[in-house]
């Protein structure tokens, strides 16, 4: 693991643009894989764990080409089928999750295997509804962490399942795998999450009906192979979340973020960030809805998971809410101790570096601010084998008075240009 000095920035000014979406690129590839013909995906994320997700299409069939800034992906006209070696998922859990949906609609055996990281997240929630299907699963200890053994089969049945934990990972598997099932499939979700799943395949001429119930959402998926087609893959709205608090909490700022899935359910940092008294807004830009987020002072608020289903923009969040005045709480982040690290500890720590008061109480946590980057301590952040708390840090630094990161190169899973674009608004 390498370390690097961020120092601090006296002033920002620029327009970045993030990579393809990471959840959409996953599912752009595995749609395409499961076509019969060829597809074309621009705007593909070259993060480490699209990469891999590429791999393992490779192994059960499909195969890939990259031309200019599109990657063009053939699915085999007899189906995809079981490869002769593990899968190998890297740090990604959105890949094991997805797949596993996938495969369990293969017939024979199939292995996935993962990272150190990726090897302790628990693969259970999705195991129980892909059993209930038909499919075998297996794994380590009793939330079966990998490596995960799936025997799929192409006589899966259609279930009714209600999602107890909101997971647009888990919703995804189960609509992967009701594509070969008998019958329709039917997910309901409390909370709804990000519906990039259920859009693509919907795209991708699979009969598929969406329906909005209360706070939450119910899809209707019936058995069908998806069409080959064109996609273009939007901005990654989790990675502009660091822009967007990078802009809010330095004194001197000016950054914007260029076209962006603006899908209510990605961009809720947005309303959290305001609320918090951040001058951003989503602007237009010539090729579809970006951000723009300027220097502001912050104020404390409590933040509910429900407001950001992934929870994955938290750790830039625990920034801002050290920057701000008053106690900003996080409620109800359990969710954050089985990503790719324990981002619920690991965000408390960050906060604590940075010189703020922290304290938790069961699966809420709770961050006194500083009132201001400028009052943020010099830190180190050690190894965490996690782009986001990487990232969170690299904001930390440039806002305040610098840092030194330790693993600064596990960006390369998610975003591997990110600490090239934050110095260039220097």
């Amino acid at each position: 693991m390498s370390s690097e000095t961020v120092p601090a920035a006296a002033r920002l000014r620029g327009v970045v643009r993030v990579p393809g979406d990471k959840s959409a690129s996953h599912r752009a590839l595995l749609v395409s894989a499961l076509a019969a013909g060829t597809s074309r995906i621009d705007g593909l994320s070259p993060g480490d764990d699209v990469r891999g997700t590429g791999v393992i299409i490779e192994q059960l069939g499909a195969s890939m080409v990259v031309e200019g800034t599109e990657t063009v992906v053939t699915g085999s006209p007899d189906g995809l089928h079981a490869a002769g070696a593990p899968l190998d998922c890297g740090n990604s859990g959105t890949t094991m999750r997805l797949v596993a949906g996938l495969v369990s609609g293969i017939d024979g055996e199939h292995v996935l295997v993962g990272d150190p990281s990726l090897s302790r997240r628990p693969m259970d929630r999705v195991a129980v509804p892909l059993r209930a299907m038909g499919a075998t699963l297996r794994g380590e200890g009793e939330r079966l962490c990998a490596p995960l053994h799936v025997v799929g089969s192409s006589a899966l049945r259609g279930i009714d399942y209600d999602v107890p934990v909101p997971s647009a990972q888990v919703k995804s598997a189960i609509l992967f795998a009701g594509l070969s099932a008998t019958g329709p499939t039917i997910v309901h979700e409390r909370v709804r999450t990000r519906r990039a799943t259920e859009d693509m395949l919907a795209l991708a001429g699979v009969p598929l009906d969406v329906v909005d119930v209360g706070t939450g959402r119910r899809v209707t998926l019936h058995p069908a192979r998806p069409q080959a087609r064109a996609w273009r893959v939007p901005g990654d709205p989790s990675q502009a979340a660091f822009f967007a608090v990078l802009g809010a909490l330095h004194p001197d700022a000016d950054v914007g973020v260029e076209p962006i899935d603006v899908a209510p359910e990605r961009i809720g940092f947005v309303s959290v960030l305001a609320r918090m008294g951040a001058d951003v807004s989503l602007v237009a830009y010539a090729h579809g809805t970006g951000l723009v987020s300027r220097s502001a002072s912050l104020r404390a608020t409590t933040i509910h998971a429900e407001e950001i289903p992934s929870v994955d923009e938290v750790p830039a969040l625990t920034v801002a809410a050290a920057a701000a005045a008053g106690v900003t709480s996080f409620i109800a982040m359990g969710e954050l101790r089985v990503k790719e690290s324990d981002r619920f500890a690991g965000s408390m720590a960050l906060a604590k570096a940075l010189g703020c008061r922290v304290w938790a109480s069961d699966d809420d946590f709770f961050v006194e601010g500083l009132a201001s980057a400028a009052n943020f301590q010099p830190f180190h952040q050690p190894a965490t084998l996690d782009h986001r708390m990487v990232m969170a840090a690299g904001v930390a630094g440039v806002a305040g008075h610098g840092c030194v990161i330790d693993g600064i190169e596990t960006v390369s899973s998610s975003y591997p240009s990110f600490f090239s674009d934050l110095n260039g608004l220097r």
